[in-house]
């Protein structure tokens, strides 16, 4: 595997695209000598034939307004690899929304299905529709619309699709009742469903739950617990929530939240009340968590800044790629921040991972740490397929074990000779050990 080469033609295949290549790029770094390791993956070219989606659909979405004027979003679906599974992730409605973004997130989904080790290819989808402000009425009407289009490439054994940004319970029902309408089955194509129609317990605290639990192992790596840790988050939706009521139960500390508008500092903790008025946000889709200061007087709150200057011993992003960078990567080392987990979709640059790695914190990729969601949506599909529901312990259990195991595949490719864990390589290597061999199993099929 010739490393800058690879790379040259990544970059002259995938002009004005820097979020794929930033993806593709670090998985690139961290597995060529992996690779160079084991001739078997040059003979069959299977990181030139990774590197490639299987499938990209982009399509048109029109619907009306609840003025009767006609609006246009696009659509998308990139299917990126089948190997092990149905494609498989979710869906965001953001104004963002570009090719760009959909085959990042298709390319990570890729690997962290893989490492969940449950039968899942990686996918993803959205439109650049925004859903902020947008009457009940507007949000089914695109949401059928959306679905109009995308049920003529999706099914239970195919591509099942899930929630991300901007698509939560009330998204996933518009459209799943569209699917039924139009394809006349009640299957498991979707999940993230409602508990009355196949939705599985805890899907909605999953992903938070499960970066927990990841973190957990972090910490008992290097002989260390949670009680007492001082915990800045961003975001506010179903991931940081989640994240905030894992912390609050196993002794943790949560001073800081955040939204676009800015972001939250409480030293009395952010928990109880405070955790499900979190949840209040979330449900009136403002975007804002400015009223935090004005229900709870223990709150400040700071406009227009994120919450990675609040001196914390761990720093967990769960809003958007890249939200976390250089200077602030810099600012949390400085302040003797010990652990930085993404929660989000490849939250932090790469020019942050790479200085929070000099200084030897302990630094968990998006594609370990966030795998909880897929993890559980993977469990709710099982639980159609068997058409049965499992106890919120039950799945409890299995998610906790399944990010248990994703971090044990971390250590194991990913300890270094000076024993500091690169969690990042060991997450690739275990995520694409999977998926290769099974496409050289396959035969040259992609």
């Amino acid at each position: 595997m010739d490393l800058h080469k690879l790379i040259a033609e990544l970059e002259a295949k995938n002009p004005a695209q820097p979020l794929y290549i930033q993806a593709a790029k670090e998985v690139l770094e961290t597995i060529v000598d992996f690779v160079n390791e084991n001739p078997k993956y040059d003979k069959y070219a299977i990181v030139e034939r990774i590197l490639e989606p299987e499938r990209i659909i982009q399509f048109k979405v029109t619907w009306v307004d609840d003025n009767g004027k006609i609006q246009i979003n696009r659509g998308f679906r990139v299917q990126h690899n089948m190997a092990i599974g149905p494609y498989k992730g979710g869906i965001r409605f953001h104004k963002n929304v570009t090719v760009d973004t959909m085959k990042f997130l298709a390319f990570e989904q890729t690997f962290k299905n893989s490492l969940t080790t449950l039968p899942m290819g990686g996918g993803k989808g959205g439109s650049d529709f925004d859903p902020t402000g947008k009457s009940e009425g507007e949000v089914m009407r695109f949401c059928q619309a959306f679905m109009t289009e995308l049920q003529k490439y999706i099914g239970a054994e195919t591509d099942v699709p899930a929630g991300d940004i901007g698509v939560g319970g009330r998204e996933i029902g518009f459209m799943y009742g569209q699917y039924k309408r139009l394809r006349g089955e009640h299957v498991g194509v979707l999940t993230g469903k409602g508990l009355n129609w196949g939705g599985s317990l805890i899907r909605p605290e999953a992903t938070g739950f499960g970066s927990i639990y990841f973190l957990e192992g972090m910490l008992a790596a290097k002989k260390d617990t949670l009680v007492g840790k001082r915990v800045a988050l961003s975001g506010y939706g179903n991931v940081a929530w989640g994240a905030a009521l894992k912390l609050e139960e196993l002794g943790a500390k949560v001073v800081a939240i955040s939204g676009p508008d800015g972001y939250i500092v409480d030293e009395d903790g952010i928990k109880g009340d405070k955790i499900n008025y979190m949840d209040e946000l979330l449900a009136t889709r403002n975007n804002v968590v400015a009223p935090f200061a004005t229900k709870y007087p223990s709150a400040k709150f700071v406009a227009g800044k994120r919450p990675w200057e609040v001196k914390v011993d761990i720093a967990i992003p769960c809003a958007i790629q890249n939200e976390l960078g250089i200077e602030d990567a810099k600012v949390l080392a400085a302040n003797g921040c010990k652990y930085v987990v993404e929660t989000s979709n490849m939250g932090c640059t790469a020019e942050a991972v790479t200085y929070l790695q000099s200084q030897k914190i302990s630094f968990a990729p998006g594609k370990a740490a966030n795998a909880g969601g897929v993890a559980t949506s993977g469990l709710e599909m099982s639980q159609n397929s068997m058409k049965l529901a499992w106890t919120r312990e039950e799945v409890d259990a299995k998610l906790n074990a399944i990010m248990n195991n994703i971090h044990e595949n971390c250590v194991k490719y990913g300890t270094e000779k000076d024993g500091y864990i690169n969690y990042v390589k060991g997450a690739n290597i275990a995520g694409f050990i999977k998926v290769a061999d099974s496409m050289i199993d396959q035969g040259v099929a992609y």
